[in-house]
């Protein structure tokens, strides 16, 4: 029997990662409120409460697709719902007491993260919202809030754009595709560089060490990343985007100066690493045994496992062994509001396929007084990030306007407030 495929040529493959990024998507509407009725994300709401209907939510979706096969499938990440200044996920016990009362504040920019994976081909997904006083109409968007998420937005679209590989949606002769397929990759610095350039327009900075990741079966932290704004020399970019491949992409802003640090706070994400070891304890056998059988590779909360408080002791050996890794909980320096998005993309031959996305923002929402004004960057941001292939070249078109929106409003808002003059 000849060993199963899961490159994307395997257009079985292509098909398991869409859908688990249907899955993913569709959750997250949920959670921030855009699908399904009445809002997740009010003030007051407990944030323990929202992750666990997510997960809930995920596992009710996972249950009706491959129905009867013998592969595998589940959570590939956690509901995580972060607060304004928290940059990593962040998913409380409810064990811990004062941590499990833990509930959102009005206005605040929280981030949204979950995912489901098909047969260890994993998706995951991240949007910011602002938390609402009700459930009524979403109302117009300014100041500092505006500016943090507006950034955010086009940081991420420039981002997209620069993991297509050069040359790839070049058209006119083979003479010029072959030119175009030929010119040097930006350097990572310049990446750096030109994103910082789109978020310091809306007076903002990027988040340091933000990283994307190659994703691969059965692993979200593949051998290539993208990291923006390294804090160390350890922290640098390994690999390139390239046909076939498909990524985890992030983007974090920071209202702030974009410096983090780590918070005394229990680690409660975890995930299994490549380590063995004999375990001392049958207390963490148990639990890993557990982990392996629910989770494999993939993240997890402590609170998904079936005993919380052995959980929480079991896995103690375990991570000082090295055998689970724990995600820190890490927020801004300054206590200073952060925006996160991830976009879990495919990179083939019509160039960026975004499997599971955040919403597109409603410009028309969003009012600031600031923009991007440096040309070869709004000029990229007008570029597609796919070929366009039939039917779906309308919906591509509409993207290409992206760039012009972002310079549009704020002289659309000039006009109007002289007319009222």
């Amino acid at each position: 029997m000849l060993p199963v495929d899961y490159t994307l040529k395997n257009p079985d493959t292509l098909t398991k990662y869409k859908t688990a990024a249907q899955i993913s998507h569709k959750v997250l509407e949920a959670v921030t409120g855009m699908m399904f009725f009445g809002r997740w994300c009010v003030e007051g709401a407990k944030i323990l409460s929202i992750c666990q209907r997510g997960d809930k939510l995920l596992e009710d979706e996972i249950a009706k697709v491959y129905k009867g096969k013998k592969i595998s499938k589940g959570i590939s990440h956690p509901t995580t719902v972060s607060p304004s200044s928290y940059v990593t996920p962040y998913t409380p016990l409810s064990t811990d007491l004062e941590e499990a009362a833990a509930a959102l504040k009005a206005n605040e920019p929280v981030k949204i993260q979950l995912g489901a994976q098909i047969d260890g081909l994993g998706t995951i997904v991240c949007d910011t919202v602002l938390v609402k006083t009700d459930k009524g109409q979403d109302g117009e968007v300014s100041g500092r809030e505006a500016d943090l998420l507006l950034a955010t937005y086009y940081a991420n679209e420039l981002l997209l754009r620069l993991m297509i590989p050069p040359g790839l949606l070049t058209s006119g002769t083979e003479e010029e595709k072959k030119k175009a397929a030929a010119e040097k990759r930006p350097t990572p610095t310049k990446i750096s560089q030109m994103i910082e350039t789109v978020v310091k327009s809306y007076d903002c900075n990027l988040v340091e060490g933000t990283t994307s990741w190659l994703f691969e079966r059965n692993e979200i932290e593949g051998k290539k990343k993208i990291v923006l704004n390294p804090p160390d020399k350890e922290g640098k970019t390994e690999g390139a985007p390239e046909i076939g491949d498909v990524w985890g992409v992030e983007m974090g802003v920071s209202l702030g100066a974009g410096k983090v640090k780590t918070i005394d706070q229990r680690p409660t994400l975890h995930r299994r690493t490549a380590i063995t070891y004999q375990l001392k304890r049958p207390s963490s056998r148990q639990i890993l045994s557990e982990i392996v059988k629910k989770f494999g590779n993939f993240p997890f909360s402590l609170r998904q496992l079936d005993d919380e408080r052995a959980a929480k002791v079991g896995v103690v050996e375990c991570v000082r062994s090295n055998v689970l890794r724990q995600y820190e909980v890490v927020t801004d320096k300054d206590n200073a509001a952060v925006a996160r998005l991830l976009t879990t993309i495919a990179i083939t031959k019509n160039g960026v396929v975004r499997l599971g996305a955040p919403p597109a923002l409603d410009m028309s929402r969003f009012k600031s007084d600031k923009k991007i004004t440096d040309e070869q960057i709004l000029k990229m941001l007008e570029q597609p990030t796919a070929r366009s292939t039939g039917a779906k070249g309308k919906n591509k078109k509409k993207k290409k306007k992206a760039a012009k929106k972002a310079t549009e409003d704020e002289d659309e808002d000039e006009e109007e407030s002289s007319e009222e003059e």
